[in-house]
């Protein structure tokens, strides 16, 4: 008791803002992986008092810096900065970065905008709400801009948002968020083009999607790792945006992919991979077993599928990276099954749920790799035509 009253005392000599701060700290440690003991007690007694957003009392705490990252809403992600996520903006970092905006960047002009935000919120004018969003975030981007101008006023604000988070990778999240407002108006047509879904994303899905990404990397060059998170949401898998590097490029060697003009998705489709393997060690952390095991089935599918869609990958970089995270991947899982007796089985050590198992899959892998061999046999034929 006197370990719960101790810190309830601390807790309540901080600020709101600090208190606020701390629970995005201890989230953001957590997602890390890093274990702090207490840090569960008092993520609840935080949260108590700062609700997840959707529920009315954060929609009121927090309205004017809800319509401000507005525009970002669909590109974050329950993540922590740290962990490699291009084109997507990690949730936890929002918080810090409002702070910094109020005190640091625009005190004055902040000011001015929360008052009117909560003014024409109050008298129900949607209308004019989004308006003066939407010149705020005008205003936050030209001094984003001047800001970045120079190494010396970057580090200075980098410095000064540190001061918010000890993230050492919040203010890349920055650099992100002025890429997505400056280009607001065109991402928000990009996506209105977009289908709702796509459960099959065929040859004929892909050149559409590519021809919509083609006119788009035109004139906001700097958003398309964005544009391609919103594509990467209308797909049934994740691992499917890869086919938009693949089939572009001159053959399935990962050097040809790598030089496709949409090389990049394969970074996008390995960073989701590291999100599952986050996902896996906090269901096997609360012991849910059923939720692990669907999380390993597209762990191995996503493996399966990069391996069999470019040839070589283990001897690049994308290969490096892809054994490191199923290395980690395997122990976590090891670690799991050890829990148990040699002679009881585990659903997570079945090999059902890994590679191509059953004549089925044996035969769609052969499928993939006869089509791959026909395609770059294809294309080494055109390119000794062209020559002779």
């Amino acid at each position: 008791m006197n370990d719960i009253d101790r810190l309830s005392e601390f807790l309540r000599r901080l600020t709101p803002l600090s208190r606020s701060c701390l629970l995005s700290e201890l989230e953001r440690l957590e997602l890390c992986g890093i274990d702090m003991p207490g840090s569960s007690d008092i993520q609840a007694r935080l949260r108590a008092e700062f609700p997840k957003e959707g529920s009315p009392q954060a929609r009121a705490a927090t309205t004017p810096s809800r319509y401000f990252f507005a525009p970002l809403e669909l590109l974050l992600i329950d993540g922590a900065p740290e962990h490699a996520n291009a084109g997507r903006i990690s949730r936890n970092t929002l918080t810090p970065i409002w702070e910094w905006i109020c005190r640091d960047l625009l005190p004055t002009m902040a000011r001015d905008y929360i008052k009117a935000i909560n003014d024409q919120d109050a008298a129900n004018n949607p209308r004019e709400v989004l308006k003066i969003a939407a010149t705020f975030q005008t205003k936050v981007v030209k001094v984003l801009e001047n800001t970045c101008a120079s190494a010396e006023s970057t580090e200075f604000a980098r410095a000064k948002l540190a001061q918010y988070t000890a993230s050492r990778t919040a203010f890349d999240d920055v650099i992100k968020m002025l890429h997505v407002l400056r280009a607001g108006e065109a991402l928000r047509k990009f996506d209105a083009r977009l289908p709702e879904t796509i459960v099959k994303f065929d040859d004929g899905q892909v050149t559409k999607i590519a021809t919509l990404l083609d006119a788009f990397r035109k004139s906001h060059r700097e958003a398309l790792p964005f544009a391609l998170t919103l594509v990467a949401r209308r797909l049934k898998t994740s691992w499917h945006l890869v086919r938009l590097a693949t089939k572009a490029a001159a053959s399935k060697s990962a050097a040809d992919v790598a030089a496709a003009p949409y090389a990049g998705v394969v970074a996008m489709v390995l960073d989701r991979l590291d999100d599952k393997r986050l996902a896996l060690r906090v269901a096997l952390r609360h012991n849910r077993v059923l939720v692990a095991r669907d999380l390993l089935t597209d762990i191995y599918e996503t493996e399966h599928a990069l391996k069999v869609r470019i040839d070589g990958i283990e001897n690049c970089e994308w290969g490096v990276r892809l054994q490191q995270l199923m290395d980690a991947i395997a122990a976590l899982v090891s670690a799991e099954v050890s829990r148990f007796p040699s002679n009881v089985g585990h659903i997570l050590g079945s090999r059902r749920l890994r590679g191509p198992e059953t004549l089925g899959d044996k035969l769609s892998y052969l499928a993939w790799k006869g089509r791959d061999a026909v395609q770059d046999g294809a294309a080494a034929f055109r390119k000794l035509i062209g020559q002779t």
